[in-house]
C-alpha cells in the first residue's frame, strides 16, 4: 500500500452481534488512521451507520440449529462465493470476519486455495472449549491471526501455530452503560407506576418463531399476577417484521423498538429481562439487570448438541464464574410456566437477585484488557499486523 492511498479493509460480520462489534471496530481503526481507511465487505445496520455498503442483506445468514439451517444452505453457499469474488476484486490490504465462524471459515478456506496473498485475521474465537476442540488446531490453515474477546482462549489455539491474542470483549464498551431509563419512560409515555420487563427472543427468524410465542405467554401469565408490568421487545432489522406482527396477535401492551438507542436505554429502564443466549445476556450483566436465559431448538438439533457439547453451562456469565448465576431455562424448561415463576423469583430482589448482582461484578473486571476499549485493541493489533507484512 503506498503512503497516499487509503486503507482498504474488508469487514465480514454475518450476525448482528458481529455487526455491532464490526462497527465498533470501523470507528476505532477510522480513529487510529486518522481516517485513511475505506471500508468494504458485509455486515447489518450498524456497520452501514458507519458506512459500510454491504454486499448482501446478512439476515440470509442469521440461522441457528443444525437442522434448521439445511433449507438455506444453497442460498449461502451462493453468498460464500459471491463473498469471495467481491473481496478478490477489491483487492484489500486485509480480510477481517467477525464471528459468524462456519460461513467465514468458508470464506478463508477459498481465499486460501486462491493464494491471493492477502492478510486473513478473525475476530471472536470459535467456542472450542465448549465444542469442536479439534477445531483448534487446523484454523491456522485458513487464517492468519486470531483476537478473542475471553482472556481464557488464546490457550487453546497458541500451540498449534497460530498467532492470538485477547483484546477484551467488546461489551465493555458497551452503549447501553451509559443509556438513560427515565428518557425512555418519557418518550414512550411510560408512567412510573409500570414495572418494564425487557423481552429479548432473538436475533434469528427460528429464534424468534420458537422463543416469541413463549415469551408473550410469559408476559400474559405476568400481566394476571401484575396488571402494572409493561413489557418492550427490542428487536433487529433481520426479524423486525415478524417480531411486529406475532406482536400484534398478542394484543398485549408490547412495545417493539427497533434502534440501538431505545435498546439499551429500555435495558435501565427494566426491573428485569428475559433473553435468548447470547451476546445480549452479557450486556444485561455487564449493566446489573436482573435477568435469565430462556432458549430451545428442535428436539433433533438438541440431541446432537447434548452429545458433542463439553460444557456444563450456556450462558457466558455462568462459564466465566464456574457456577449458576444466571437461571437457564433450556430446552423442556423453557415453558411459560417456569419462566414466569423464575421471573417472579428475580423481581422479589433476593436471594436470587443478589446472587447475580454479586456475579455481574466479577464478569466486568474478567471481560476488561487494559485502559483502552476492546475495540482499540483490536484496530491496533490489525494495524501492527498489517504494517509487518
Amino acid at each position: 500500500m503506498k503512503k497516499s492511498e487509503k486503507l482498504k479493509v474488508y469487514l465480514i460480520a454475518g450476525e448482528p452481534s458481529g455487526d455491532l462489534l464490526g462497527s465498533r471496530l470501523m470507528r476505532a481503526l477510522r480513529s487510529k488512521t486518522k481516517n485513511n481507511v475505506e471500508f468494504f465487505g458485509l455486515g447489518g445496520d450498524t456497520m452501514e451507520a458507519e458506512g459500510l455498503n454491504s454486499l448482501f442483506d446478512i439476515s440470509d445468514l442469521a440461522i441457528m440449529g443444525l437442522v434448521e439451517v439445511i433449507p438455506s444452505i444453497p442460498k449461502v453457499l451462493r453468498h460464500i462465493k459471491n463473498t469471495v469474488d467481491d473481496i478478490v476484486r477489491v483487492q484489500p490490504d486485509v480480510v477481517i470476519t467477525i464471528d459468524s465462524w462456519s460461513f467465514c471459515a468458508r470464506v478463508h478456506k477459498r481465499l486460501r486455495k486462491l493464494k491471493t496473498g492477502i492478510p486473513q485475521i478473525h475476530y471472536v474465537a470459535p467456542q472450542v472449549w465448549a465444542w469442536k476442540k479439534k477445531r483448534a488446531r487446523t484454523m491456522y490453515k485458513y487464517i492468519d491471526a486470531l483476537m478473542t474477546l475471553l482472556p481464557q482462549e488464546p490457550k487453546y489455539f497458541t500451540p498449534y501455530n497460530l498467532e492470538t491474542v485477547f483484546v477484551g470483549h467488546p461489551v465493555i464498551e458497551s452503549e447501553a452503560l451509559h443509556a438513560d431509563g427515565k428518557m425512555f419512560r418519557k418518550q414512550y409515555g411510560i408512567g412510573n407506576d409500570k414495572k418494564i420487563i425487557t423481552l429479548l427472543p432473538g436475533s434469528r427468524k427460528n429464534e424468534v418463531a420458537k422463543l416469541l410465542p413463549v415469551f408473550t405467554d410469559v408476559a400474559k401469565n405476568l400481566l394476571e399476577h401484575d396488571n402494572n408490568f409493561y413489557f418492550v421487545i427490542p428487536t433487529v432489522k433481520t426479524v423486525s417484521n415478524r417480531v411486529k406482527s406475532m406482536v400484534v396477535e398478542s394484543r398485549l401492551p408490547i412495545l417493539v423498538v427497533e434502534t440501538q438507542t431505545d435498546r439499551y436505554n429500555a435495558f435501565q429502564a427494566s426491573e428485569i429481562a428475559i433473553a435468548a443466549s447470547g451476546t445480549v445476556a452479557l450486556e444485561l450483566a455487564i449493566c446489573h439487570i436482573p435477568h435469565l436465559v430462556a432458549y430451545k431448538v428442535s428436539a433433533l438439533t438438541a440431541w446432537i448438541v447434548s452429545k458433542i457439547m463439553k460444557i456444563q453451562f450456556v450462558n457466558l456469565s455462568n462459564i466465566m464464574l464456574g457456577r449458576l448465576v444466571v437461571p437457564e431455562l433450556l430446552q423442556e424448561q423453557c415453558t411459560s410456566g417456569t419462566i414466569t415463576h423464575t421471573a417472579l423469583e428475580l423481581l422479589k430482589k433476593k436471594d436470587l437477585y443478589e446472587r447475580e448482582m454479586e456475579g455481574f461484578a466479577k464478569v466486568k473486571d474478567t471481560l476488561s484488557n487494559g485502559k483502552q476499549t476492546p475495540s482499540e485493541n483490536a484496530a491496533d493489533f490489525i494495524l501492527e499486523y498489517i504494517s509487518r507484512q
